[in-house]
């Protein structure tokens, strides 16, 4: 197989990083996709830099046994805490999540009040406010974690009144701040975009970094010269599945994510990598 024509690595916590997966079935339909969900170890918002870091790896390791030729972290916290050192060692071209949301942001605020929704490890990195603030020092950044969001998108309770309860509790303070666009800074977040939607109202424009990450990659794929020009031969399953635990709960979840039903997914010990 050629370069052009090996697969693109994409992973994430948990299933979160399906929707930044999705936006690439769409911006990319000649390419290979892989997908790894570390269901086993998810949540990573509150974990340490290091053990995210070290996940990360494992993770890369396995995906380079696929023989990837770029891999996208699907991940906020793992793209704020672990990319940075990541990149310095990886031989192939990897991006994360963040550099995309906040250049998106960058261009939706009108009054310069941007929201930041994420995981406990995202908001308190920092990484944001520090790209914003390159991007204009006059941008005031108001950060929320979020903890509870991930388990109840893990759990399927997507549209659901307890998530309703909580994304009002949590977002309160932002709205009260008189925030024009909120970046949801976790990829989980965009499954429950109608409820956040609904709680922070019409005049509060939403950033899905999922979607800015497919179109940087695919950008990242032309600079290289390594785009699949041709198409997928009938017949063929140009995406596949890899999780850490759990492969019939995730199958469960991703075919309420993904444009069309998944067959299955491997369940592989990635801790041996």
């Amino acid at each position: 197989m050629s370069e052009r024509e090996k697969a693109i690595g994409v992973f994430d916590s948990g299933v979160g990083g399906l929707t930044v997966f999705r936006e690439m079935m769409k911006q990319m339909p000649k390419e290979r996709l892989i997908f790894f969900g570390d269901t086993a170890r998810v949540p990573y918002g509150s974990k340490s830099k290091e053990t995210v870091t070290q996940y990360s790896r494992q993770i890369i390791r396995f995906l380079k046994s696929q023989s990837v030729k770029a891999i996208v972290i699907a991940c906020n916290t793992a793209s704020a805490l672990a990319l940075d050192d990541i990149e310095k060692e990886t031989d192939i071209p990897i991006i994360g999540v963040v550099k995309p949301g906040a250049v998106s942001a960058s261009k939706k605020t009108r009054n310069g009040k941007i929201g930041l929704i994420g995981t406990e490890a995202t908001i308190s990195s920092g990484v944001y406010e520090r790209l914003l603030h390159e991007m204009d020092g006059r941008f005031r950044i108001i950060g929320k974690a979020c903890p509870l969001f991930v388990p109840l998108v893990e759990e399927g309770l997507i549209d659901d009144p307890v998530t309703t309860e909580i994304a009002g509790r949590y977002l309160a303070d932002l709205i009260d701040s008189d925030i024009d666009t909120l970046i949801m800074g976790c990829t989980h977040y965009p499954l429950i975009k109608d409820t956040i939607k609904k709680v922070v109202g019409e005049k509060v424009e939403l950033v899905n970094p999922a979607y800015e990450t497919a179109l940087e990659c695919l950008e990242m794929l032309k600079e290289k010269d390594i785009t699949n020009d041709r198409e997928i031969e009938l017949g063929e399953t140009p995406y596949r599945f890899f999780v850490s635990d759990e492969a019939e709960k995730f199958k469960t979840i991703a075919n309420m994510i993904l444009p069309y039903g998944i067959l299955g997914a491997k369940k592989i010990a990635i801790e041996e990598y």
